[in-house]
């Protein structure tokens, strides 16, 4: 794994752990919708992608 699949990694972690902790409702079913995006995007090795599933994810989680 290269330095930037480390950070999105690390952020995916991250943000599943957010989703964890958060309380049922429409928030965390629309951060799901993002992580489980993201997850495709990193698999398809697209890291803008993923990136910025995560990051609409932690939007929706805050």
């Amino acid at each position: 794994m290269n330095t930037e699949q480390n950070k999105t990694t690390a952020k995916m972690a991250s943000v599943k752990a957010d989703w964890d902790k958060a309380p049922s409702g429409p928030k965390k079913d629309a951060a799901l919708k993002h992580y489980e995006a993201a997850e495709k995007a990193f698999t398809a090795k697209n890291e803008a992608d993923a990136n910025r599933e995560l990051d609409a994810a932690f939007q929706k989680l805050a």
